[in-house]
């Protein structure tokens, strides 16, 4: 079952539990992945985004949601970052499994090897690859500090 097959079956099901809050977000998530192919259809993709793309989108929501609670906390608002951790807990549903410290060197270090990057020049190389296997897997804004340090 394809990723947008996923997210369909678990706002039917959302629907039939009555599960409002569950509900709305998988909204969000749907709207997302439309706004994305309508972009791609601009684009001259008829056939609209793939599983790659909807887990980047997944990725990004997850993400924006964890700085919202952040920012929520800060303020005062525990109320409003709750409701942003139930949405994390809802977008994360449909990720990967998140790749922790040691696999997450590995990973990179397999990368380096893959590409055979010696400098620093060959770091989108590098990115591209990592990108390329694990997206949605790992956040990509520590892992390029990660890359730059180890081809320095």
């Amino acid at each position: 079952m394809d990723m947008r097959e996923r997210v369909s079956s678990a706002l039917k099901q959302a629907m039939r539990d009555k599960a409002v809050d569950r509900l709305s977000t998988l909204r969000l998530i749907n709207a997302a992945i439309k706004d994305r192919d309508i972009a791609a259809r601009g684009e001259g993709n008829d056939e609209g985004v793939a599983d790659g793309d909807i887990l980047a989108i997944l990725g990004k929501m997850a993400k924006q949601r964890q700085e919202s609670a952040r920012a929520y906390e800060e303020g005062g608002r525990l109320d409003l970052a709750e409701r942003e951790r139930a949405e994390i807990i809802v977008i994360e549903e449909f990720l990967p499994r998140q790749l922790q410290g040691d696999e997450v060197t590995k990973a990179v270090e397999a990368a380096i090897t893959a590409v055979g990057a010696s400098s620093i020049r060959d770091m989108g190389k590098v990115m591209a690859e990592l990108k390329g296997k694990y997206t949605g897997q790992m956040d990509f804004g520590t892992v390029g500090p990660m890359v730059k340090g180890k081809l320095s």
